[in-house]
């Protein structure tokens, strides 16, 4: 064993099967990415012994107070659930320290992990962290990957450190973005890869075989800064294929937008195809789709939806709002 034993950098020896204790876990996380990261955790052998997740939040024309997707499945399996506003707090820094865990698994939490915090465990704190880092640390990885058309994302299991995702990488595989991915689908992907890595690196923690601690290169490294709702709205005067990365970018949040006669309209799915025109101008309006102009080329948007309605194919679209070409959206 390496004599600081919070560094992931040196090999030990195998522990057989029958005497693999389990982790106890401290999780932090809040979205449904870290949801199902939560629910591998709690598949494997290992066991979570407390929750961290982001304060209820207001939701819905009523603004209702509603839980975290993990604080739902934490509280339905019985753990025990802090929904702290900060983690500087000394009073809570102890009550973490009471629980005694061996490491802390973080995914989509929201907040950073402070020195104190972060000394607590005696394997410290990983990440799973939906990018290929150094590429995309922040807030939206996913969308990010998106809009910059990047062919491949990844998962990478980090130990985390004070910096803002920049801790040494354990564990890290790529993944494929295909062609008519969205934010929703990608994440799906990556939430599933990121259960099954972090708990095979926890395994392979507990059995003696400590992952390898890569530091992560300063050459390649980008910022993912949060996706703002403005960034959605669409800017007809920009290449097909950068309208297209929007649209799949904002879906399934917040939606890719536009206006028409003053009516918001949400694009939900298109894809790029031929055709010029001015900048949101309509060039078809078929049961197959609507064929909109863009700065270079155009989009034909196949499920769409207009403010306080459903989502909708095209055709059943254009039977409640009608179309004709020539038509434009405000840019």
């Amino acid at each position: 064993m390496s004599a600081d034993p919070k560094r992931f950098d040196a090999p030990r020896r195998l522990r057989p099967l029958d005497v693999w204790p389990s982790l106890k876990i401290i999780f932090a996380g809040t979205p449904e990415f870290a949801r199902q990261c939560l629910e591998a955790l709690l598949r494997s052998r290992h066991k979570v012994i407390r929750v961290l997740t982001r304060p209820d939040q207001p939701a819905g024309r009523g603004l209702t107070s509603v839980a975290s997707p993990v604080k739902e499945l934490a509280l339905e399996r019985g753990i025990a659930v802090t929904a702290p506003v900060s983690l500087k707090d000394a009073g809570l820094q102890q009550q973490l320290s009471g629980d005694r865990p061996d490491i802390i698994v973080v995914a989509a939490y929201g907040l950073m992990l402070p020195r104190p915090v972060l000394d607590i465990p005696k394997w410290g704190a990983v990440n799973v962290h939906a990018s290929l880092l150094p590429r995309w640390r922040g807030a939206a990885p996913v969308q990010r990957a998106l809009l910059a058309g990047d062919r491949e994302t990844g998962i990478s299991i980090m130990q985390m450190d004070e910096g803002l995702d920049t801790g040494p990488v354990l564990l890290q595989q790529t993944m494929p973005i295909r062609d008519d991915d969205t934010a929703g689908t990608v994440r799906e992907r990556l939430a599933e890869l990121g259960g099954r890595l972090v708990v095979q690196t926890l395994d392979a923690l507990e059995a003696g075989i400590a992952p390898t601690a890569t530091p992560q290169k300063a050459e390649g490294a980008t910022y993912a800064s949060k996706f703002e709702k403005r960034e959605a709205r669409v800017d007809w005067g920009a290449p097909a294929v950068l309208v297209d990365r929007c649209v799949r970018a904002s879906n399934p949040s917040p939606g890719a937008f536009a206006r028409l006669h003053g009516v918001a309209i949400k694009i939900w799915r298109c894809a790029v195809t031929s055709g010029g025109g001015a900048p949101g101008e309509i060039l078809d309006a078929t049961p197959r789709g609507i064929v909109v102009a863009c700065g270079e080329g155009a989009i034909e948007a196949t499920e769409l939806q207009r403010a306080g309605g459903k989502r909708l194919k095209a055709a059943e679209f254009l039977r409640g709002f009608h179309l004709t070409r020539g038509e434009r959206f405000e840019n």
